[in-house]
């Protein structure tokens, strides 16, 4: 009786450590996820978009007010081409030390275009949303915060050079994932309405919209083709005049009387709404995801998320806040079961 009494007496202090350290472990694992959850807070707080027209990049103290005519003339530097589209030159800058991006019109035949990728931006500054340092209406210029990674396109570049391989996993690329989602749920709820994102006829051309930060995260750049849907209206849009073509786009961008044979008529095609960037989600995660290990335990989970956004009625498909609360879901517990092996071993 003594005997067992005593093992009792020294097994109760060590199940209570094992139980101590179990709920420490837990509480971690928790304090950990909320860090991350916390992006849209995180992304606030260093980013001062909620501050109209004005801005605070990289080391700067104080926020500035948005750079007129006279101060990008005397003061922006322009260094060297670095990117050039349909409607915009972009070329590497300085401004008082700092490097930016500035953008001047390509030709006069995209000035629509330009000036509406503009007002989109000063309309939507925020923590997803690349930073507008400045602007000028009479040379057709802009000027934004660099990112040295460039556009998302550069992802795999990025990743293998060996100061950047630590982000080659499949959690920074999960989160990357979520940062793209969580761009598409801001966009289809902005504060200037329900925007769809029609530069996204390819795979390639939507990776080029996104720029990837120094901390690995995303911000949406390109904003030119951000028409709006006004359901109560029941107005839709439609991206461009001409046929869309391919399995990229969502079904309800094809010319739906092709196989009749009837010639594509703009007047013609019916109009759709944001549904369209849900069809796209699961190649860009897809891409996002790459090959790393743990990577195909990552898909296996996102399955039956990625069947709902591809479902031909675009009414069927769930939202960008539907798809985020997954990825965060599927984030959480494969970072919970990572931390629990961790601890068997």
């Amino acid at each position: 009786m003594g005997r067992s009494g005593s093992l009792i007496s020294e097994g109760v202090p060590v199940v209570a450590v094992c139980l101590a350290a179990l709920l420490l472990s837990n509480a971690m694992i928790y304090l950990y996820l909320d860090s991350l959850y916390q992006t849209d807070e995180r992304l606030v707080s260093s980013h001062v978009g909620h501050v109209p027209q004005h801005f605070k990049i990289t080391n700067m103290k104080n926020i500035t007010p948005w750079l007129q005519c006279s101060q990008i003339d005397a003061e922006v530097r322009k260094l060297k081409l670095i990117g050039q589209g349909t409607v915009k030159k972009v070329y590497l800058a300085e401004w008082r030390g700092q490097k930016v991006a500035l953008s001047k019109l390509s030709s006069l035949d995209y000035l629509e275009d330009f000036l509406h990728g503009l007002s989109m931006l000063q309309l939507l500054q925020g923590p997803r949303v690349v930073q507008l340092v400045g602007f000028c209406l009479e040379d057709h210029t802009q000027v934004t915060e660099h990112h040295p990674h460039g556009p998302l396109l550069n992802l795999e570049g990025i990743l293998e050079q060996r100061q950047h391989q630590q982000h080659n996993t499949w959690q920074a690329r999960l989160r990357l994932a979520i940062d793209y989602v969580l761009i598409l749920h801001y966009l289809h709820n902005s504060p200037a309405g329900r925007r769809v994102m029609c530069d996204s006829s390819s795979l390639e051309k939507t990776l080029s919209q996104f720029l990837l930060t120094s901390d690995f995260h995303l911000v949406v750049n390109d904003l030119d083709a951000l028409p709006e849907v006004d359901t109560p209206k029941g107005l839709g849009v439609k991206c461009g005049h001409r046929e869309l073509t391919g399995d990229f786009v969502a079904p309800e961008q094809l010319w739906p009387f092709r196989n009749a044979g009837t010639p594509f008529s703009d007047d013609l095609m019916p109009e759709y709404d944001e549904r369209t960037d849900i069809w796209k989600i699961p190649d860009v995660t897809w891409f996002l995801m790459g090959r790393v290990p743990g990577g195909d335990v990552v898909h296996f989970h996102l399955f039956q998320i990625h069947q709902e956004c591809k479902r031909e009625d675009p009414r069927l498909r769930p939202s960008a806040l539907d798809v985020s609360k997954v990825y965060q879901s599927v984030y959480s517990s494969m970072v919970q079961d990572s931390a629990g092996f961790r601890d068997m071993l």
